[in-house]
């Protein structure tokens, strides 16, 4: 049987009581941040793995600090760094390509579907075949797009061509409406495909007069053909949604609570009127022509620069309430800051399939503008609860969605055959829009109280 010495044995004992203690009263970090996490860290630019076990404590330190520089060679082409580009599409008979609606699960986009296909090799070379797409309403709105292949230069399906030239309609192979339909004057000739894109809502778009013209749709609703929204969130990997605590404090420092630039008063769904509402019990500071705070247009920057630095809060109040319509004002004003955006337009549900998870707040999760104050001024006092709503940054990005690439893709598809009967029915039909609330028995502030923090 070994020795073991009385000097080694009080050696033993005094470093494991010392480790012991040194664990239990050494600092921890600010309150604000959750150290009991083991889920991997993540910063903005990495590609992450998924492990079961946490790497080495070094390696872990490394990657909290933001120094590990993951490689992005398993990104997709159209994510930044990303360099993995479609194979060609399966040739088996009745195959589907997972493009078209009804092909892929309701509320599914097919966006990263479009922008990973590649028509199969044994069409009788129907890959290959340059498909013309003429921009009928002229290509003046669609800068910097010029006629020819330039638009398709670095699509994985390059086959296409655009023209802005009325004397080919009866030979292109698709014809595109942007905003504005007028009928050619001739029929469709054989598998031509005539598109409507639409970026705006119903409330301002035209009002087509004519049946079965339109065979797809291209437009933000996630139910179109091509869907084209204002922005398109990608997560680098789709299973880590949330990062085990913030980049940084978003609270630190920031004195005011809610702001928001308005210069239409006159918006159909009363966001100006629940705007001042809400101040009855929260600060909200109102730039622009519809109140009484000023930053001038002309130094956008600055003024976002403050709304960074100085507000907790933001109202992405959109000018309707539609299905789907979701635009800049959150995209950009709201997720591209360092606020919390506050939502009103599409229906919560819209929100949650296009938004980064857990990163904003909408009105109609609340049954008055009093309630959501009550909420927000919690937020404001905690700095915890306030900053989970940034855990998201750093575990994707906004995508180009490269809407000319996926349309060519698209052409070169054994597409469905299909038609709008009644485009207005689909596009503006009961339902599409709203000029009040979307919330009908929708739980209150007290149960949005009760939700995890994440």
């Amino acid at each position: 049987m070994p020795r073991v010495s009385a000097r080694r044995t009080c050696s033993c004992l005094f470093v494991t009581v010392f480790g012991a203690l040194v664990y239990t009263f050494w600092p921890q970090g600010p309150n604000w941040v959750d150290y009991t996490s083991t889920a991997p860290i993540v910063v903005p630019g990495e590609w992450i793995e998924v492990t079961e076990q946490a790497e080495s404590g070094a390696r872990e330190e490394e990657e909290q600090q933001g120094q590990v520089d993951l490689p992005p060679e398993g990104r997709p082409w159209f994510m930044t760094g990303g360099t993995v580009t479609p194979t060609n599409a399966p040739t088996a008979v009745g195959a589907k390509s997972g493009l078209w609606p009804g092909q892929k699960p309701v509320g599914d986009d097919r966006i990263t579907d479009q922008l990973m296909y590649k028509p199969p090799l044994s069409r009788s070379g129907d890959e290959s075949k340059l498909k013309t797409i003429l921009i009928y309403n002229g290509l003046g709105s669609w800068a910097p797009a010029k006629p020819g292949r330039s638009v398709f230069s670095k699509c994985p399906v390059d086959t296409c061509k655009l023209t802005a030239s009325k004397s080919e309609s009866r030979r292109a192979d698709a014809i595109l409406y942007k905003d504005h339909f007028v009928h050619p004057g001739h029929p469709k000739v054989n598998r031509q495909v005539w598109i409507l894109y639409l970026l705006e809502c119903p409330y301002h778009t035209q009002h087509v007069k004519y049946n079965d013209v339109f065979n797809w749709t291209a437009t933000y609703r996630r139910d179109s053909d091509v869907v084209a929204p204002y922005e398109k969130f990608v997560y680098y990997d789709p299973r880590v949604r949330q990062l085990n605590r913030p980049l940084r404090n978003y609270a630190l420092n920031k004195t005011k609570q809610v702001a928001w630039f308005v210069s239409n008063c006159g918006a159909r769904n009363g966001r100006l009127q629940y705007a001042h509402e809400l101040q009855r019990y929260i600060s909200v500071d109102i730039f622009g022509a519809c109140g009484i705070k000023k930053c001038p247009r002309s130094n956008q920057e600055m003024c976002f620069e403050m709304l960074d630095n100085e507000y907790k809060f933001y109202l992405a109040f959109e000018n309707s309430n539609c299905k789907d319509y979701i635009t800049e004002k959150f995209f950009v004003n709201g997720l591209g800051r360092d606020v919390l955006p506050i939502v009103m337009g599409a229906r919560p549900e819209d929100y949650l399939l296009a938004a980064p998870e857990h990163s904003y707040i909408h009105v109609d999760d609340f049954d008055s503008p009093r309630s959501l104050a009550e909420f927000l001024l919690l937020l404001d006092k905690d700095d915890e609860s306030y900053n989970s709503y940034f855990r998201w940054k750093g575990t994707g990005e906004f995508i180009n969605t490269h809407f000319f690439c996926r349309l060519c893709a698209m052409l070169h598809d054994d597409f469905p055959a299909k038609s709008y009967r009644d485009i207005n029915e689909w596009w503006r039909g009961p339902g599409t829009c709203t000029s009040g609330s979307w919330r009908k028995s929708r739980s209150n502030w007290a149960a949005a109280l009760a939700r995890p923090k994440f």
